[in-house]
């Protein structure tokens, strides 16, 4: 259990301590690299980074389900029986949200 919470306390430091550039100078996304189009996952990096700051507002800018990600990183901390399933349900409709999200995104031309 310490290790789980040092190695928690460490991610969120880091997160807290660094900042990612602002402008890339090469596309990560290999999705968008290839079509122009934002996936579900574009803007998490730097959303993370700002939840860490407690910039909530600036974080769901980056991506709108980036709370929802924090929750669901920090539930893999989470230890017991009932915690376990609630984790998993968590990761189930989790992800299901960003499967939708990564629709809207994809054919929404405001995106």
């Amino acid at each position: 259990m310490k290790v789980k919470v040092v190695a928690a306390a460490a991610v969120y430091a880091g997160l807290w301590y660094f900042k990612p550039p602002d402008h890339s100078r090469f596309q990560i996304c290999g999705f968008h690299w290839l079509t122009g189009r934002p996936c579900p996952f574009c803007g998490l990096t730097r959303a993370m980074f700002a939840i860490a700051k407690g910039h909530i507002a600036q974080a769901a800018h980056f991506n709108a389900l980036s709370p929802l990600a924090a929750v669901m990183l920090l539930s893999l901390f989470w230890k017991g029986p009932f915690r376990s399933r609630l984790r998993d349900r968590l990761w189930t409709s989790g992800l299901a949200a960003f499967a939708i999200y990564g629709v809207y995104r994809i054919v929404s031309p405001l995106a």
